[in-house]
């Protein structure tokens, strides 16, 4: 895949670490069917390329991560209603089947269908200035979409009072740090390099374990407790003698950080 062929984001690799960046500012960086066929490809190209080892995904402009869908350009839907899917699909990793590592880093307006990443991230950083939203039922849409993904993710009274307030309300970011929505709130400028020391921890971990301890835990929640349990074994039987290839115990030194 080209890199450098894309027009609604920007992708970078180095150093194992893919950093995506959302890059239609003046449309708070919404999202498009442009943009949806280039996540499509981006995540089969992390997927199958190897030396992706985290991805990182940020936004340009200083206010909005993403506001949801374009309004003024639409989404392509299908006429025929049984033909219809989910457009934030396509924008989904793990939709997608990509198991790797992905870290958001989020600022600014957080709206509507930019929940579609959040609802899949693995670790969610976010600035100070952060404010999530969801806008559909102020504009007599119903919200399904988003916030069915996001109620597996926080509680689900959070979730209502999303959707029930729309544009009435916005959680700040310390309110999601409260609720485990993200993990860490930091300052503005120093969003995009907490994200990247975070990415770069990670990656430097066997990929393998890492993929697989996704994968073992994200899937464990379309079970119960009893059947995830049951079938945990197997992610460990396929992954660890991989892991336990890439890496001597003995090298593996242990540091101290910061406590959350």
């Amino acid at each position: 895949m080209d890199l450098n062929g894309l027009a609604t984001v920007i992708a970078e690799l180095n150093n194992h670490v893919l950093t995506i960046t959302l890059n239609r500012p003046d449309r708070l960086n919404s999202f498009n069917d442009a943009m949806r066929e280039e996540f499509k490809a981006l995540w089969r190209f992390a997927d199958d390329e190897d030396d992706v080892h985290v991805i990182v995904l940020q936004a340009n402009g200083d206010r909005a991560f993403c506001t949801g869908v374009d309004v003024r350009e639409g989404t392509y839907l299908a006429d025929n209603p049984f033909s219809r899917q989910d457009p934030g699909i396509d924008l989904s990793p793990k939709q997608n089947g990509c198991w790797k590592p992905l870290i958001c880093a989020v600022h600014g307006m957080v709206a509507g269908g930019a929940l579609y990443w959040l609802n899949e991230a693995d670790v969610i950083v976010s600035s100070d200035d952060a404010q999530f939203f969801d806008p559909h039922v102020s504009y007599g849409m119903v919200a399904a979409l988003e916030p069915i993904g996001l109620a597996h993710r926080i509680p689900i009274g959070e979730v209502l009072r999303m959707v029930l307030l729309g544009l009435d309300e916005r959680m700040s970011a310390a309110r999601a740090r409260e609720i485990g929505f993200v993990s860490e709130v930091v300052p503005y400028d120093r969003l995009r390099a907490r994200a990247q020391e975070l990415a770069a921890r990670i990656a430097a971990k066997p990929p393998a374990a890492i993929q697989g301890s996704i994968r073992a835990i994200w899937e464990s929640r379309d079970t119960g407790r009893s059947h995830a349990l049951a079938t945990a074994m197997a992610y460990t039987t396929i992954g660890n003698p991989v892991g336990q290839a890439q890496v001597v115990r003995s090298e593996v030194s242990t540091r101290e950080y910061e406590v959350r």
